[in-house]
């Protein structure tokens, strides 16, 4: 298998390959191999150097064969060092699988390595001072989102059909939007984060995965969702598989659509207009569109937020074998840290407080609507340098106001828990591309998958590659 006939497949194309003996396993992982090494020269999503061997996983699971990267993001796979992005975790080795590992690995995804983060997951640009910028195939002077912006550069750019992502404020549906991907943030509970973490950042924070295809983000969800053992709460369990759900009729849709963001910060013209042809292609295909949005108070948004930021000090102070140099860490993270020792247990559930708030308004609009339409990020994929995590005259506030500024619309639904995916369905005049959000009520991937499936048949865009792609190069 040639590198370009490879990139041109998506998962389950692959995998329905290696099962009709088009093509051999082995013959898939070593054109994968070669896909990243290239991709990687350009985009720089990789945080270690390439497995060798695989690790193991089951030969006869729903995705085997399929070449997968998992995140840097906490202690994945037993052995594999972890280092979240920062130069103050070097070769920490995680003691055991976690609960997700496990699972990717009975799904038969050839695991070759990982990806890079920005240091902690805490910003919506992936350029870590210890590996410096993931490049945006599509223009290799802008960013790739964050936190999962190693993993969206390198399935964007062909290197491997899915990648582990996850998704705590937009982390997931952000790089979807900046690199032309599908982007899901499951339902709280929906995927385990155990077993070292009861809830991840307090309820949070989702895995998931970034694909190019809607039936790769479905049949990687069945791979995985359902709760681990011990789970504190789980989401209820699906009717049926998602994948098929890909192709169901989502019956006529009450469907609420807003391009303003709950800040009241500016959104850009062509990113607002990308959101508006979306919910054109609704209403032609026969839902009652309306212009509305939850009552938010931005304000509540940004308390409880405050409990994610302890919730990032406490991980690496936990998982860390020893205390964490200062010096080797990046400006926000250490003020995050400082931040995060002197608060006290009532600013802790005050936070929670709000995040109750937040949640109970969302939810009530959701008795009314079947579904929300926003843009995903408020801006086009920013150059290198507009988000400074490293910038010392930040507080955690104001870095959660100036990430914000540019992604406004995907942390509500982390804090809500409700299910949410950006679709790639447009570009700016620059040819840069958008992606455009839809949020269900809890519990229903289903209905998201449904219209998701529709929106793709109808404005297609898995054709529609970067100037690097591995098929390419």
């Amino acid at each position: 298998m040639k590198p370009h006939e490879y990139a041109g497949y998506d998962a389950i194309g692959l995998r329905d390959l290696i099962r009709t003996g088009e093509v051999t396993a082995t013959e898939v992982e070593a054109a994968a191999r070669d896909a990243l090494q290239k991709a990687n020269t350009e985009v720089n999503g990789l945080a270690l150097p390439l497995f060798t061997p695989a690790l193991a996983h089951a030969p006869d699971g729903p995705l085997a064969g399929v070449p997968f990267l998992i995140k840097d993001s906490q202690p994945m796979a037993e052995g594999v060092p972890f280092g979240l992005g920062s130069r103050a975790l070097r070769h920490v080795p995680a003691r055991h699988d976690n609960d997700l590992m496990t699972r990717f690995r009975a799904a038969g995804l050839v695991t070759l390595g990982v990806t890079t983060v920005p240091e902690m997951g805490l910003s919506f640009s992936t350029e870590p001072v210890k590996h410096g910028p993931a490049r945006n195939p599509w223009d290799l002077a802008r960013g790739v989102g964050g936190s999962s912006g190693g993993a969206a550069a390198l399935v964007a750019a062909g290197a491997v059909p899915v990648a582990h992502g996850n998704d705590g404020a937009g982390s997931a549906r952000v790089p979807a939007s900046c690199c032309g991907l599908v982007g899901l943030k499951p339902s709280r509970g929906r995927t385990p984060s155990g077993p070292d973490t009861g809830e991840a950042f307090f309820g949070m924070v989702c895995e998931t995965a970034l694909s190019r295809t809607v039936r790769d983000s479905a049949h990687l969800l069945d791979a995985i969702q359902g709760p681990g053992v011990g789970d504190k709460y789980t989401a209820p369990p699906p009717s049926r598989p998602y994948a098929e759900e890909v192709g169901a009729d989502p019956g006529r849709l009450r469907v609420a659509v807003t391009t303003r963001a709950w800040s009241g910060v500016a959104v850009d013209p062509e990113v607002a207009a990308v959101t508006a042809e979306a919910c054109g292609l609704l209403s032609e295909m026969g839902h009652e569109v309306t212009e509305a949005s939850p009552a938010i108070d931005w304000e509540d948004v940004l308390r409880a937020m405050v409990a994610l930021g302890a919730a990032s000090a406490a991980h690496p102070l936990v998982t860390a074998p020893r205390r964490l140099d200062p010096s080797l860490l990046e400006a926000v993270t250490r003020r995050i840290l400082l931040e995060a020792g002197e608060m006290t247990a009532l600013e802790l559930m005050g936070a929670f407080d709000a995040q109750n708030r937040v949640s109970r308004s969302v939810g009530a609009f959701f008795t009314e609507y079947d579904l929300l339409v926003t843009p995903t990020l408020g801006q086009p994929p920013a150059p290198h340098g507009t988000l400074r995590y490293d910038d010392p005259a930040h507080t955690f506030r104001t870095w959660l106001e100036s990430m914000f500024a540019y992604g406004p619309f995907t942390v509500v639904f982390n804090v809500t828990g409700q299910p949410a995916i950006s679709l790639p369905l447009g570009r700016t005049s620059g040819g840069l591309p958008v992606g455009v959000q839809f949020v269900a009520p809890y519990g229903r991937e289903d209905l998201l998958f449904r219209v998701a499936a529709r929106l793709e048949e109808a404005a297609p865009w898995r054709d529609r590659v970067p100037p690097i792609f591995a098929g390419n190069l």
